[in-house]
């Protein structure tokens, strides 16, 4: 067969150049094809070998993660993870990028984010039960940072709750560094039984393609995967808005609800979800996975709108769609049970032996591509690199040259003005938006505050997981190698504070151009970093994504490489929250505070100052300290656990009180500075509280676990009580008091703050 010949030698290469494709890789197009190709083959070329779908400028280093272990029953490779939870059931979750379309489109950019995670998911036999949303703004003191966050946040809120799956957890910053591009990352989590494991592979030589759901339509034309393959001009006018799909939920709710039902039925052979590039991704994943070929008629695909072009079926990012794979004599079965689901189910192709990936219009033939060369075979580069001249100077920076609060009043204003912080403050305003409340009977911790999320499994189970999403973006701006390892090292200390033990990530490694050889250090130092703290804490990660080019007008935002990390609670009765419980309770510090002020929070809200070197990260004491906290939960020995991040152990201590309703009464004797005791982001600390009685157990068991650890106070009152080492106050010298808060004004300072900035006009 030839594929229909509709472009010249000469408006060929010209094409690919408006199409994003380098010069040499239009030559190596041709190559591959032996003649020039059509117009078809250069958009769907163009498409999946964009940096967003073929991961060029990545891939060499993104097999430094550890991938496997005795969990994993699926690693990166497939629409998403999976992890063996036992007694037979098992966690599929996956963490994606919308953040260019988000940036235009806020509403829909966030809402077809959550749904193509979720079709990621359900692709593996999985069924959807959380999700969990990661957001980065501008500071909100811009009307147009306002609008972009409530949006995004309604367009989580609108498509979860018309999926009725939860929002359970997540993460939200804002900073100057992401003005101009904001980052939206979706994780979805969905559970199966280990038998129902299906992969999206397109076997067997004569089986039908089947494609279920929405029409087809014009919209995303080269969208997802262009946008995140390309830097903003800055300019608003130019930005192409109609490249951003819109998502049906209520549609997306029943293709859930039907492809379960197929997969459960045993009607599907394979299943994929069509996300960025469309058919095109979908199809010659499908068939690269499985060493076959593959046929797709572009005339027999429902279409919305009228005189579609070939090129265009081929890659519309029309949403609430899936590709499956369903064998001749099953065929009719599935279209019936599809017809009652509400959803199109239509024939518009079938697995071949060939290898390649035709697709036809009629009897015209427009692509006849190796569909092992779409999926596998883009170019893979390694772009210079080169350290940020900034790096040296801004870790040079000396904090002890500030003019620090010593005063009780100045302490205690520093901590309410802390609390008020956009990056500390209560979510609950993002939570009420984003559909937590909508909790479904499996939730166990409703997450308004919590360091992590459970949920249970499934109702025939109380086994229940615990899922956290963190990154400092700051810290990996100062430090790329060891801010990337905090940002694993909270998130998993975030599990085990609400008693999960961690078991393997998903992230989204957001990026700058990789093209600009800082940029690209920055990538590689990060991710080496990640690596190496995912290797020492036997964390293996399964799933992810790589988001390049987040940067506007040459400005690249902070690197922000997100973690979502699942742990798992063999009960639900090992959980633990991170609120004060009872009056009398004993206040223990787990792991010890150093003088370490630099990149916090602290500096940053106080002193407008982003630069110093970063809290230092021992692995081992990490691991050692989780290990401890987990055990003790287990063993019902302690009655709250916090973990000690962005604005210290005094922000920590706060939290819980808030949270509880009961405030405390503290002593902190590490011969620091005040500021430093207060507010220092030391890892690797965790503020624990147990009954009186408990006392000499949870000693004896922080000492054999060789953990540094200090009794520091109790729980009680209606003010937050901290004292401290000899200070420079003036009228508290005798009793060394740094904070005295009511516990009233401290609520009010964290829980109101984002509502009364998001009912600003």
């Amino acid at each position: 067969m030839t594929p229909i010949h509709d472009l010249t030698d000469e408006l060929a290469p010209e094409l690919a150049v408006e199409l994003g494709l380098k010069p040499d890789e239009y030559e190596r197009i041709v190559g591959i094809l032996g003649r020039t190709p059509t117009k078809a083959e250069l958009y769907m070329y163009s498409l999946m070998w964009s940096e967003h779908c073929s991961y060029k400028s990545s891939r060499k280093y993104l097999r430094l993660f550890p991938t496997s272990g005795p969990r994993v029953l699926q690693g990166p490779g497939e629409n998403a993870g999976v992890i063996s939870a036992g007694d037979g059931w098992a966690i599929a979750f996956k963490m994606e990028s919308h953040n260019s379309p988000s940036a235009i489109e806020p509403y829909e950019g966030a809402a077809t984010g959550i749904g193509g995670c979720a079709r990621d998911i359900f692709a593996m036999g999985a069924r959807p039960i959380a999700l969990v949303g990661s957001m980065r703004f501008g500071t909100l003191d811009s009307a147009h940072q306002r609008w972009l966050f409530r949006e995004a946040t309604a367009g989580i809120d609108g498509y979860s709750r018309g999926l009725d799956v939860p929002v359970v957890a997540g993460e939200v910053y804002f900073e100057q560094a992401y003005e101009e591009n904001c980052l939206i990352n979706a994780m979805t989590i969905g559970v199966m039984r280990e038998e129902n494991l299906t992969r999206a592979q397109a076997t067997g030589v004569g089986n039908k393609v089947v494609l279920i759901g929405a029409q087809t339509g014009r919209e995303g034309v080269g969208g997802a995967s262009v946008l995140a393959s390309q830097e903003f001009s800055g300019d608003d006018d130019e930005t192409p808005k109609t490249v951003v799909p819109a998502g049906n939920p209520e549609e997306g709710k029943r293709l859930i609800k039907t492809c379960l039902e197929l997969l459960k039925r045993g009607l599907l052979v394979g299943l994929g979800d069509l996300g960025a590039a469309g058919l095109t991704s979908s199809a010659s994943e499908m068939a690269s996975r499985a060493g076959t070929g593959i046929e797709i008629d572009v005339s027999k695909v429902p279409q919305k709108e009228d005189e579609m072009q070939p090129f265009e079926i081929m890659v519309s990012e029309t949403q609430e769609r899936m590709l499956a794979v369903v064998e001749p004599e099953r065929l009719d079965e599935v279209v019936a049970i599809c017809k009652q689901g509400g959803l199109l189910a239509t024939v518009v192709g079938k697995v071949t032996d060939t290898g390649n990936f035709v697709v036809y219009a009629g009897d015209e033939v427009h692509a006849e591509i190796p569909a092992l060369s779409l999926a596998e075979d883009a170019p893979l580069y390694d772009p210079a690199m080169a350290k940020p001249a900034y790096l040296d100077e801004l870790a040079a920076f000396d904090t002890s040259t500030l003019a620090h609060p010593t005063t009780t009043e100045a302490l205690s204003e520093t901590l309410l003005t802390l609390l008020k912080s956009t990056n500390i403050c209560s979510r609950r305003w993002a939570y009420k938006q984003a559909a937590s409340q909508a909790q479904t009977d499996d939730s166990i911790v409703v997450p308004l505050g919590n360091d992590a999320a459970v949920v249970r499994i499934d109702d025939n189970t109380n086994r229940a997981l615990a899922v956290s999403s963190d990154c400092n973006g700051r810290y990996v701006y100062l430090n790329p190698y060891r801010g990337a390892q905090i940002a694993l090292a909270e998130a998993a200390r975030n599990v085990t504070c609400v008693g999960g033990e961690p078991a393997a990530v998903t992230d989204c490694l957001n990026f700058g151009s990789p093209e600009k050889p800082e940029v690209y250090w920055t990538f590689h130092a990060a991710v080496s970093g990640l690596a190496d703290a995912c290797t020492a804490l036997d964390v293996p990660v399964v799933s992810g994504n790589v988001s390049f080019y987040n940067e506007s007008a040459g400005v690249p935002i902070y690197p922000t490489p997100t973690i979502g990390l699942v742990g798992l609670l063999d009960s639900t009765d090992e959980s633990c929250t991170m609120a004060f419980k009872n009056e009398g309770d004993v206040i223990i510090l787990v792991g010890e505070t150093a003088d370490e002020l630099g990149g916090s929070e602290y500096l940053s809200v106080v002193h407008e100052t982003v630069a110093g070197e970063i809290p230092a990260l021992d692995l081992e004491l990490e691991r050692d300290v989780q290990a401890v906290v987990r055990t003790l939960i287990r063993k019902d020995l302690l009655t709250s656990a916090h973990d000690c991040s962005e604005g210290g152990i005094a922000v920590a201590l706060a939290e819980s009180a808030i949270a509880g309703g009961l405030g405390c009464t503290v002593m902190l004797d590490d011969g620091l500075t005040p500021t430093a005791t207060l507010f220092s982001e030391t890892q690797s600390r965790i503020v624990v509280t147990c009954v009186a009685d408990d006392v000499e157990n949870v000693i004896e068991a922080l000492a054999d676990a060789q953990v540094p650890y200090s009794v520091i106070g109790e729980v009680g009152g209606d003010c937050v009580l901290i004292a401290g080492t000899a200070t420079d106050t003036t009228s508290d010298t005798a009793s060394n008091t740094l904070i005295d808060v009511p516990l009233s004004r401290g609520a009010a300072a964290w829980g109101d703050t984002l509502e009364q900035i998001m009912q600003e006009a």
